[in-house]
């Protein structure tokens, strides 16, 4: 399977930022994970919570939002989630 593409692009919510897939992460709806708890059975959710700062995530259609902690940046984050995703997606081959 080819590598996914993700497109990283900012929100209003500065601690916030949306992540575009190129294929779905959700159909029939949407899903939000306010910690890690609650990610713990969807793999992609568990995987993105092991990044250091992320603090909420919402999932739909091809598209990801996370929410970050205010004491991180976006230009450390912005890179381990993409790669995260990729790597979720390259085991899903």
């Amino acid at each position: 399977m080819p590598n996914v593409d993700v497109m990283a692009d900012p929100t209003p919510n500065p601690n916030a930022y949306k992540f575009t897939l190129d294929r779905m992460v959700t159909t029939g709806g949407s899903r939000s994970f306010a910690n890690a708890d609650q990610a713990a059975a969807d793999p992609l959710a568990a995987r993105l919570f092991a990044v250091e700062g992320v603090k909420a995530l919402f999932f739909l259609n091809n598209f990801i939002t996370v929410t970050k902690d205010p004491a991180y940046s976006w230009e450390s984050l912005v890179p381990a989630i993409v790669e995260a995703i990729q790597d979720h997606f390259e085991g899903q081959a």
